[in-house]
């Protein structure tokens, strides 16, 4: 999947329900997240040192793999991380 990504962009969508009894919202986040190339012993380092096995689409945008190949973002960098924190936040308030 690194590889895949590597030197090309991805759509990450998130979606959130909110609930209460009477009442449920729900959306969708979508972020664009296009990466630089990554080298093939950046991305033996990503899978030695950290853990993307357990990381939709195999990465986390936080960790060092996000530092160093993660050239844009457009969108919520929260919503890559798997929340998207703002929205969330604004649904709440009207909910």
């Amino acid at each position: 999947m690194l590889e895949l990504i590597s030197n090309s962009s991805n759509t990450v969508i998130t979606g959130v329900c909110i609930r209460s009894n009477s009442k449920k919202k729900s959306f969708a986040e979508t972020t664009e997240v296009s990466f630089d190339t990554l080298e093939q012993n950046e991305i033996e380092f990503y899978i030695d040192k950290y853990n993307p096995l357990d990381k939709a689409g195999a990465y986390g945008i936080q960790d060092w793999i996000g530092k160093i190949g993660v050239k844009n973002i457009n969108g919520c960098y929260y919503n890559v991380m798997g929340l998207p924190i703002h929205r969330l936040y604004k649904e709440l308030k009207r909910f």
